[in-house]
């Protein structure tokens, strides 16, 4: 076994503390991996907090690592040492269901292991990217193009992913009219994708206080719930970031003839709707996670061509429990992430 530092919670409402943890040795298809710089993303708090209610502690998060790798497997392909490298948040899956023959591992319904506080195949739980190092299988390491720089590639993995699946799923592209609702972690990397993919972008949001930030990275136009009422058939496509549970139904009105709104928030509570709104304009609400692998490696690459990339805070690892209660406030622009030569200092 390999072991390596890594910042874990060992409760709901315990602190951060710096503990040790086994990785598996380096098998024939598995990539040791350096880890650089890992993402804080609002998931890892649902998790560490059991705010899920179904956390195994200790848990060491995690779920937007890049870095170098170390040490490849005999049987290894296209991968070396030496090479930049992410990881996101699966780390196997059956590999032979549907789903998983089409590249889509993220919708594996048979075994699906997440990076941290999963299941793997040995029945040992999963602990994800707040660590020094991380040995995975080839199947799920995503090479990092040259022109991205690591700190602002790590939350691609999440956040990159589980905006490009919808945008490129849902056709946006030039002539299509796509709104973003809410400009946070998701949305500032979903409007960049968007405007690169040719569409006439929109960000919905409660104020105007991120305006200039969001033309800054492309957006065409930016509207306040108090515009809603003049946006009436306005979008073709309308993908969702917010997290709190809301009425849909006036969003859903913003749709033209066949506009689809795509949910990514999980809120506490059932989304509500009118159903009129969906019968009205043959409206269809859809629902998307983060994506299978070969998507993510043409997303990291369309990101790489287009000068997109996360807008980040490094932070170090001794600020996680700070840094947990700002997330949950809302109080970032627009990415934490961990630089993880910092545990060490912990």
């Amino acid at each position: 076994m390999i072991t390596a530092k890594a910042r874990a919670m060992s409760g709901p409402t315990a602190p951060f503390s710096t503990i040790t943890v086994e990785r598996r040795d380096v098998g024939p298809s598995d990539v040791l991996i350096d880890i650089a710089y890992a993402g804080v993303c609002h998931t890892d708090v649902h998790h560490a907090r059991a705010e899920f209610g179904h956390t195994r502690y200790p848990i060491v998060p995690g779920h937007e690592i890049a870095g170098v790798v170390r040490e490849v497997g005999a049987e290894v392909r296209g991968l070396a040492a030496g090479d930049r490298v992410g990881v996101g948040c699966l780390v196997d899956s059956c590999r032979d269901c549907p789903a998983c023959n089409a590249g889509q591992e993220s919708y594996c319904r048979r075994g699906k292991v997440l990076t941290y506080n999963g299941v793997g195949r040995d029945g040992a739980t999963t602990q994800g990217g707040y660590s020094e190092l991380v040995v995975v299988d080839q199947r799920f390491v995503a090479r990092i193009p040259d022109a991205l720089p690591l700190d602002g590639a790590a939350p691609l993995l999440c956040a990159g992913i589980t905006m490009y699946q919808p945008l490129r799923h849902w056709g946006a592209a030039p002539g299509k009219r796509v709104g973003i609702l809410g400009f946070g972690g998701l949305g500032h990397v979903g409007v960049q994708i968007s405007h690169a993919l040719g569409a006439h972008t929109t960000v919905l949001e409660l104020t105007g206080d991120r305006r200039a930030d969001a033309e800054r990275l492309g957006a065409d136009d930016y509207r306040t719930t108090s515009d809603l009422g003049t946006l009436r058939d306005s979008f073709d496509l309308i993908v969702s970031t917010v997290p709190t549970n809301y009425d849909l139904s006036a969003h859903l009105d913003l749709l033209d003839l066949d506009g689809t709104f795509v949910n990514l928030g999980v809120p506490d509570e059932p989304l509500r709707i009118d159903p009129y709104t969906l019968l009205t304009n043959r409206r269809k609400l859809a629902g998307s996670m983060s994506g299978g692998m070969p998507e993510t490696q043409e997303m990291l690459d369309f990101c790489a061509e287009n000068g997109i990339k996360a807008e980040v805070e490094i932070i170090a690892a001794k600020q996680l429990d700070e840094v947990y209660d700002r997330l949950t406030a809302g109080d970032v622009r627009y990415r934490f992430v961990m630089d993880v030569a910092t545990i060490a200092e912990a």
